[in-house]
């Protein structure tokens, strides 16, 4: 009972690759945006870290 041959040298290059494509995708989404865009998500997640902090039961104050 033998198991598949694996060519490592052909397995390390489509793990490369991969990597390479799965970076390359995280970038097109991050840089690929237009000013309107990248601000408009900017003021929303600000407001709702806003809206999150004002639902607040007590203020942040800090301990004696």
């Amino acid at each position: 009972m033998s198991g598949d041959v694996v060519n490592l040298r052909m397995a390390r290059k489509h793990r490369d690759r991969a990597t390479k494509e799965a970076t390359a995708e995280r970038n097109r989404f991050e840089h690929g945006r237009t000013k309107a865009e990248r601000d408009l998500a900017r003021a929303k997640n600000d407001k709702a870290a806003r809206d999150h902090d004002a639902s607040r039961r007590e203020p942040d104050t800090p301990k004696r």
